[in-house]
């Protein structure tokens, strides 16, 4: 069964236990055949969509450090036309960025029509780590939800459709991708010592996921809480989301222009 949204009301429990894939899942390598599957799916979609020039999809990827973004980026959106796809990684703000509001580096990012843009972190920074390290007061952050509810409503209304995905690890977990970046020659690169400090914070960030989560939540721009735990699982819930919205915004193909069809009349002739 399709990863729902989640439902309004209370807070998730962001427990260990959700973190855990569906157990009717099958083996790993039906899982990589039915993922591959869904990639041709989608990338047709794409195709339509990018044609089409209409709309535009955004996909929001949060998660603690090693829940898997850059992987889910490769493994689910691999297959698709790099010229329809835009992909932005947002990290500590530069000055210039803090000169301006919070949203504004983000708005600049936004996938024009026709395009599916993916955010690899995104403006949820903004009430998570500002929040768990103090860089703003408590006033400031908390009005925050508002005001991102306020932005993805205005994103909406304009014809950009908005995917959320938090994807949610365990505690054991994130310890064994973190002993394996340090283990593993080929992942040492990705290893930081940032990474042990935040892990210290885990209770600060849970009960920060749990409030984003909550309280910005909405119609127009659903979380999904994605367990991601087991990597395979993981990438296909994404992707069964994925093509079932882009199935419902039913991209077509624009008319062909008379000019066009005229060249081809002579060709047929």
């Amino acid at each position: 069964m399709t990863l729902q949204p989640l439902p309004p009301g209370p807070a998730p429990a962001l427990t260990d236990a959700a973190a855990e894939a569906p157990p009717d899942l099958p083996g790993k390598e039906a899982l990589r055949e039915r993922l591959d599957d869904l990639g041709r799916r989608i990338a047709k979609l794409q195709t339509a969509l990018y044609a089409e020039a209409r709309r535009s999809l955004l996909v929001v990827l949060q998660g603690r450090d090693t829940a898997g973004k850059d992987g889910l980026v490769r493994h689910v959106f691999g297959a698709l036309n790099p010229m329809g796809l835009d992909i932005t990684s947002f990290k500590a703000p530069t000055p210039a960025e803090l000169s301006h509001d919070f949203l504004w580096r983000i708005h600049q990012a936004v996938p024009r029509k026709g395009k599916i843009g993916i955010f690899n972190r995104s403006h949820y920074e903004d009430v998570l780590v500002v929040r768990v390290h103090g860089l703003v007061p408590e006033p400031v952050w908390r009005a925050r939800y508002e005001q991102i509810n306020a932005f993805e409503r205005i994103l909406s209304d304009n014809g950009i459709v908005i995917l959320k995905f938090c994807l949610h690890i365990s505690r054991e977990e994130q310890r064994e991708r973190l002993l394996a970046r340090l283990s593993d020659p080929e992942k040492n690169w990705k290893f930081d010592a940032g990474d042990l400090q935040e892990r210290a914070r885990w209770d600060d960030y849970t009960r920060a996921y749990q409030d984003a989560l909550t309280f910005t939540n909405t119609a127009w721009a659903p979380w999904y809480l994605v367990p991601a735990d087991r990597k395979p699982a993981r990438d296909l819930l994404v992707a069964e989301v994925l093509l079932e919205k882009l199935t419902e915004m039913d991209p077509v193909y624009p008319p062909v222009p008379e000019e066009v069809a005229a060249f081809k009349r002579l060709l047929d002739a």
